[in-house]
């Protein structure tokens, strides 16, 4: 990033660009080179070394692993279903060779936001605070409740990291959240974060260019204490793209009962890398790989995205009689989501099938996490050219946001209108009342009425879950507390 580049407000969707290699520039010992080894856990020894991170909503592992890989110890994990966390902490002691008792300590299961599961002031000063907080109050696949919606913790984590003051902050969130919609809210968690004393940036990442066989973008938030985001850089794409969804399922499809001649004509069929891998939720049916574009680009593959198999190609997949194409399995939908390759193959998913399938469909690719990761540890060890900092003062993610908030009266459409005016961002006022509209989802507005009929808008409390006692998000949350995922 050149010192003319902004560090702070506004999300970075990056052009196409030609890719560039990817490499671990570590300028420490050979210790710190063979973190993350393929197949190797870190010594209890040498993790007293290691950079510490809290991560919460840790689902079943995948960004714990890339983490893991990228030089992070886990102090504590905490995780609401009891079939991740089963996963998460045999994944632990099996892949990460923590001990039974370091397992135990580490995953804690339940509710995030409850003071009765842990602590927080206990991790004060932690070096990392990392996390994929619920996606269905982002998600375009949803509702798009934002602030209201019980799952929402996005604006809890940002009070946390103000609380206990990690070094460094990674949230991570499906791409919906980079969306118009949600400017306000944007807008407000970099205004906290600022408060906090931390340099934030947002940045849409794609899967794809870090290994991953799959179409997903994930919406990322970064914040580091000044003296660390002097030397922070988003990591660099890889220079190769991933293999095909045939060639990198060639040897699971193998497995099954085609001939060599149907095999090497499904995998020239599946000549492309994934759509998004969608989990769902309890709320929603059993497993299948996603809504209905997501299946017929599945179908254009050879693969029947209706549901997972037990086994490959064979008597019982295609499971209906007269389907085309047979379906995935567990272990292929995971080696697309990411679990691939010496350093994150050897994950294995405990529970059902369709639990299985929504912890794999759910978590953050363990190849993004890991460049993330060390790209994170790079800054803290303060390594790299040192970058100045420019922070942008006169823009807004959400610009009637920022007008409303720096009045100190209630303001009509039409004096929203005049106050941008003279701005970088005018607007006319059909935008200002679509720009109210969204805003009332995510922040009390206070409507008053001019003597002379004209509605004037003031704004008022954030509505999200900020840890508040009398909140809404207490109840509903133990309402469908069995349907959250």
């Amino acid at each position: 990033m050149t010192e003319e580049q902004h560090r702070v407000i506004e999300p970075r969707i990056e052009a196409e660009q030609p890719d560039q290699l990817y490499e671990l520039e570590h300028a420490g010992s050979q210790r710190d080179l063979a973190i993350g080894a393929a197949g190797s856990g870190t010594p209890a020894s040498e993790s007293e070394d290691m950079f510490k991170v809290v991560e919460i909503c840790a689902g079943a592992g995948g960004q714990t692993l890339g983490l893991e890989r990228a030089g992070f110890r886990h102090s504590l994990a905490v995780e609401l279903d009891e079939h991740a966390a089963k996963t998460l902490r045999h994944n632990l002691i099996k892949v990460l060779k923590y001990d039974e008792k370091e397992a135990d300590d580490t995953v804690k299961v339940g509710d995030v936001a409850d003071p009765a599961l842990w602590d927080p002031e206990e991790y004060r000063g932690v070096d990392l605070l990392a996390g994929g907080v619920p996606c269905p109050p982002f998600s375009i696949a949803g509702k798009q409740l934002g602030a209201t919606d019980e799952r929402d913790l996005f604006a809890w984590a940002v009070e946390l990291c103000g609380r206990i003051q990690p070094k460094a902050l990674l949230l991570e969130n499906v791409k919906g959240l980079s969306s118009s919609r949600f400017a306000a809210y944007r807008q407000r968690v970099l205004d906290q974060l600022k408060e906090y004393g931390y340099i934030a940036e947002w940045n849409l990442l794609q899967a794809d260019h870090y290994g991953v066989s799959q179409l997903r973008p994930r919406f990322v938030l970064v914040a580091l204490k000044p003296e660390y985001a002097e030397y922070f850089e988003w990591p660099e794409k890889h220079a190769e793209k991933p293999p095909s969804v045939g060639e990198l399922l060639r040897d699971l499809m193998a497995k099954g009962d085609w001939p060599e001649d149907r095999l090497e004509e499904w995998v020239r069929q599946a000549n492309k890398i994934a759509p998004t891998i969608v989990g769902g939720s309890k709320r929603h049916g059993g497993a299948d790989l996603g809504p209905t574009r997501a299946k017929a680009a599945w179908e254009a593959m050879g693969v029947d995205a209706k549901g997972v198999a037990d086994g490959p190609p064979g008597p019982n997949n295609p499971r209906v009689k007269g389907a085309k194409h047979p379906m995935l399995t567990v272990d292929m939908v995971a080696r697309i989501q990411g679990w691939y390759g010496e350093e994150f193959a050897d994950w294995e998913f405990l529970g059902r099938k369709t639990s299985q399938y929504r912890q794999i469909g759910n978590a953050f690719p363990p190849p993004v996490a890991k460049a993330l990761g060390v790209a994170i540890r790079k800054a803290l060890r303060k390594e790299g050219e040192r970058r100045v900092l420019v922070e942008k003062t006169d823009g807004a993610l959400d610009p009637v946001y920022k007008v409303l908030l720096d009045s100190s009266r209630p303001l009509t459409a039409e004096q929203i209108v005049e106050r941008l005016a003279d701005t970088k961002e005018p607007m006319e006022q059909p935008e200002v009342e679509r720009h109210l509209n969204h805003l009332g989802h995510d922040f009390e507005l206070i409507l008053t009425q001019r003597s002379n009929g004209d509605i004037a808008y003031e704004l008022g409390e954030f509505k999200a879950f900020l840890g508040q006692e009398n909140h809404q998000r207490h109840s509903l949350f133990s309402k469908y507390k069995s349907k959250i995922s």
